[in-house]
């Protein structure tokens, strides 16, 4: 099993479970005991539909400003399934996944695990191996069941509540809070970032006994020309820098990551010196990424209609272009038409691409959608990403822009 590549390695766990999903902790508990490691230190998981990938980005990067060795375990990736596991900073190496997944399969036995599940218990390993003084979790799918759920949470956060995966989490704000409330822990720091939480949310907070930080009552934000003040459980933070990060949002996605921080400034103090050079520096491929160059070319993940009216609104704050076109491509079960909806009014014309892969959505599939929504802007089909943005670079005038959106496939098909 060891002689085997990373490729190698990926190619073979991706067919250890019938289901690509199959929410249960029970397979990774039996499995995660067998392996007989542990993580001693402050464990934070980052649950929620939108905003995960930019709070863990923002918890590493103030953890590291403040001289901390930190484990930080993410998905899905662009480009490298090494994306996924950082280590102080870096991206783990082929040779020490492959160790990891090759302890995994040891220790499973006949145990079916999937594709996350078996990755999850790899990060796992390999932060079990290191002296790490933080580690931090991003939820892949809900949080309850999550493979990521088998560790106990110091602190978790809850970046926001929206429909998306009905057909696993429930067809309702109520249901999936629920859901995504489950890594909450007892006794431990809760901190929700939705400004509207489902009563669900907190329902479970009361139900198992964790300590509430709600945004608006216990921390929050208020941004104030090109600065902005933070306040929270350790008190205020004023003056600071927007984030790296482009988009309105990411204030939000920061003060969470600042309320986490504060709930175990006991375990982690952090002075202020390290927010500030920490917000000047993190990089998150994918969220409103700006590409250097012109025709200007926005990189952005958005996949359900809360992250794509996010979009919409950067769109609209980050000045006037003659033409917006969108190379746009999506999985075929995700809300389609709600992600459109959510951005049309900003789009004067749409390449639409074929994504790889079962789930991917073909071209005239969602050219079938738009019809149905009688979008009335121009559309081509494209087989490819790449052939998409081709297109639209060739039409594109120099003060034009182009988003690439709806999918991570899409934006790493325009990175090809």
């Amino acid at each position: 099993m060891s002689a085997r590549s990373l490729a190698g390695w990926l190619e073979y766990i991706e067919r250890q479970h019938p289901q690509a999903i199959a929410l249960g902790l029970e397979r990774v508990i039996e499995v995660f005991s067998r392996l007989e490691i542990s993580i001693s230190c402050p464990i934070l998981t980052v649950g929620g539909t939108n905003g995960k990938g930019s709070t863990c980005a923002m918890l590493e990067a103030v953890l590291r400003s403040a001289g901390y060795r930190t484990g930080l375990y993410t998905s899905p990736h662009l480009l490298r399934y090494n994306e996924r596991v950082r280590i102080a900073g870096r991206e783990a190496d082929d040779a020490a996944l492959c160790e990891a997944f090759a302890a995994v399969e040891r220790a499973r036995g006949a145990v079916p695990l999937t594709y996350f599940e078996f990755g999850t218990l790899a990060a796992f390993v390999l932060f079990s191996k290191e002296n790490l003084d933080a580690a931090i979790l991003e939820v892949g799918l809900g949080g309850r069941l999550d493979a990521v759920n088998v560790l106990d949470a110091d602190c978790a956060v809850l970046t926001s509540v929206a429909i998306d995966h009905v057909e696993y989490l429930g067809d309702s704000r109520e249901a999936i809070g629920r859901e995504k409330a489950g890594i909450f822990r007892s006794g431990r720091p809760a901190v929700v970032a939705d400004p509207q939480p489902p009563n669900g949310v907190l329902e479970e907070i009361r139900r198992v006994g964790a300590r509430p930080i709600l945004i608006g009552r216990d921390f929050g934000y208020r941004a104030q020309g090109t600065q902005w003040s933070y306040w929270g459980p350790a008190g205020k933070r004023t003056g600071l820098a927007h984030p790296a990060l482009r988009g309105a949002m990411q204030l939000r996605n920061a003060s969470a990551a600042f309320a986490a921080l504060d709930s175990l400034r006991e375990r982690l103090p952090i002075a202020m010196q390290d927010v500030r050079r920490a917000l000047a520096g993190i990089a998150l491929p994918g969220r409103f990424q700006v590409l250097p160059g012109r025709p200007q070319v926005i990189l952005d993940v958005a996949h359900n209609p809360e992250a794509a009216a996010v979009l919409a609104a950067n769109l609209a704050d980050s000045g006037f272009a003659p033409e917006t076109i969108a190379v746009f491509g999506m999985l075929r079960d995700k809300d389609i038409a709600g992600v459109v909806r959510a951005v049309a009014p900003r789009i004067t014309r749409w390449h639409l691409a074929t994504l790889p892969g079962p789930r991917g959505a073909d071209a005239r599939f969602l050219s079938s959608i738009f019809l149905d929504m009688q979008i009335q802007t121009p559309i081509v089909e494209h087989d490819t990403v790449a052939a998409a943005l081709a297109a639209a670079r060739i039409e594109a005038g120099e003060s034009d822009k182009i988003i690439v959106f709806g999918s991570f496939l899409t934006v790493a098909g325009a990175y090809g």
